[in-house]
């Protein structure tokens, strides 16, 4: 393809902080969807959605600092009723158990993916020919990047400093990166635990990366892949999905 194509522990303790949590969030999204009408967020509007970005961010920031504080708080007096109620003793150890997956830290070999966006020449100037658009790491980029990871066998994938669960999505806007309810600005690194050799065929194969790669090469956008011993965290915030089947 030619570099020109169109690249565009479920708790009782969650009973009373998530409703907070959730709606901040979703008046953040319906915010984001109202500007952008469905579309990526590449328009001379972007700096100043971004601002707005940061300020419900702010907002995010402080109701999770509430939120952390009931949770400690519900979590003693569980912990206190465990100790003489032996059915919500193993209430709260079958959800441990079920959440083991996202909830603990995960380390082992892998690989690390880092995007970023374009640098300017010893010039201060990008390529004549290049547009805006082809200078910056797009939503689909990071996508792309993790649809590979997890082709290759990944255990656990990481953006950033967030583990990545069946709920995350991450949205470009402006030239940040909204995950979580926090932005990010470049580089993006995308970290996995897994075989490596499988991780780096999946990425080599996965025709978003190729054609990112592409892009990287003629306008140049940072990609990089290192290999090592790769350290995820625990996942945060609300739980993940507990019902689901494969697509037939």
């Amino acid at each position: 393809m030619a570099p020109d194509t169109e690249r565009r522990r479920p708790r009782l303790r969650w009973s009373l902080a998530v409703p907070l949590v959730t709606l901040v969030m979703g008046l953040l999204l319906a915010m984001t969807y109202a500007s952008s009408q469905g579309r990526e967020l590449r328009t001379s509007d972007s700096a100043r959605l971004s601002d707005l970005v940061r300020d419900a961010q702010r907002g995010v920031e402080n109701a999770q600092e509430r939120f952390d504080g009931l949770e400690a708080t519900i979590a003693d007096r569980q912990s206190a009723l465990a100790d003489s109620d032996e059915g919500l003793a193993m209430m709260l150890t079958m959800i441990d158990a079920e959440g083991i997956s996202t909830r603990t830290p995960v380390s082992g070999p892998g690989v690390s993916v880092t995007l970023t966006d374009a640098l300017r020449d010893r010039e201060g100037s990008f390529p004549d020919e290049a547009r805006p658009d082809d200078l910056v790491v797009h939503q689909q980029d990071v996508q792309s990047v993790l649809n590979a990871l997890w082709a290759g066998g990944a255990e656990a994938v990481q953006i950033q400093d967030q583990r990545v669960e069946p709920t995350t999505a991450p949205l470009c806007i402006g030239n940040t990166l909204l995950l979580g309810g926090r932005t990010y600005s470049p580089p993006y690194v995308i970290t996995a635990v897994g075989p490596p050799e499988e991780l780096h065929a999946a990425l080599d194969a996965e025709p978003g990366v190729t054609l990112y790669r592409q892009y990287a090469a003629r306008y140049g956008l940072g990609y990089t892949v290192a290999t090592g011993e790769m350290d995820i965290a625990a996942a945060d915030g609300l739980p993940g999905l507990q019902f689901a089947r494969p697509a037939e």
